[in-house]
């Protein structure tokens, strides 16, 4: 007996000393933190590498995630130049709270308004290119924003260049109240100035593109992309349901919804993009060659 509970005890001791040991090689092998990331829209994990090699894009349900102008550029135009940054806005209505929430959105996003315009170089072709910033008070529209288009685009008509928007945006911003809303006149009579000069705009609406944005020099375009996915509309889905009292369609305002109305031209996911947009470039230089 004294043998057999020797023989249980040494057995018990060497599986003890390899299971510690297991458990030690175990606990070495730590999974760094930022390996996986969760989607925001379908919520399955996905592999950080790859969600970055996909442009943001899930590639699980194909969610288009919002892009920060600098990263929207860097994979659009292969060199830029930006122009008038040094347009800064000011507080017309002395609304509570606006310059330090100016401030602190600047400190933010390390921008200094809610749009970014300059001239690009996509493979050769020079364009004037706006990208609007939802990290930055939502991409609202007050003067600046209104200004720098404005601007950007009479820069196009005065270089003869085609033009890109990248709109993003939840409309205009409230604190500047009726000199927002001027903006879109503005920009949309510049818009009106650039189609008579026979120059070719291309507008892409990105998630989200709404309001006054939406309702100006966003719809304007020559020819209108969206990335799938993206909410497209005017005024909310619940305002307008309260307003005409009836059920809407539980894809309204997406970019799906506005191709089948005919609002968008058309829709091309994010590595694709570039590949449509040189295209486009190219036949409307055809076009110019013809005439």
């Amino acid at each position: 007996m004294n043998n057999f509970f020797d023989d249980r005890k040494a057995k018990l001791e060497t599986y003890q000393k390899n299971y510690r040991g297991k458990k030690d090689a175990v606990a070495k092998v730590a999974i760094p933190d930022n390996i996986f990331l969760k989607c925001p829209h379908c919520r399955e994990f996905i592999i950080k590498d790859d969600y970055e090699r996909s442009l943001s894009v899930c590639p699980k349900c194909n969610f288009h995630e919002r892009l920060t102008p600098r990263e929207r550029i860097v994979i659009t135009c292969d060199s830029f130049e930006e122009l008038f940054s040094d347009l800064n806005s000011a507080n017309p209505l002395d609304f509570p709270g606006y310059p330090e929430k100016l401030k602190a959105y600047r400190e933010e996003t390390a921008e200094e308004e809610a749009v970014l315009t300059g001239i690009g170089i996509l493979q050769g072709h020079q364009v004037a290119i706006a990208v609007l910033n939802s990290f930055f008070m939502m991409g609202s529209m007050g003067s600046v924003v209104g200004e720098k288009i404005t601007r950007l685009v009479e820069k196009a008509i005065e270089d003869k260049l085609p033009l890109i928007i990248f709109s993003a945006s939840g409309g205009a911003r409230m604190q500047e109240g009726i000199f927002s809303l001027m903006q879109m006149a503005k920009t949309a009579a510049a818009i009106k100035r650039f189609s008579e000069a026979g120059l070719l705009y291309i507008s892409v609406l990105t998630n989200p593109t709404t309001g006054g944005v939406l309702a100006s020099f966003a719809f304007l375009g020559d020819v209108i992309i969206a990335e799938p996915g993206a909410l497209i509309g005017f005024a909310g889905k619940r305002v307008i349901q309260q307003t005409i009292k009836q059920d809407l369609p539980s894809n309204f305002q997406s970019a799906e919804f506005q191709l089948e109305k005919g609002f968008v031209d058309m829709l091309v996911s994010r590595d694709k993009l570039n590949e449509v947009l040189i295209k486009i470039l190219r036949l409307h230089e055809v076009d110019k060659w013809k005439n």
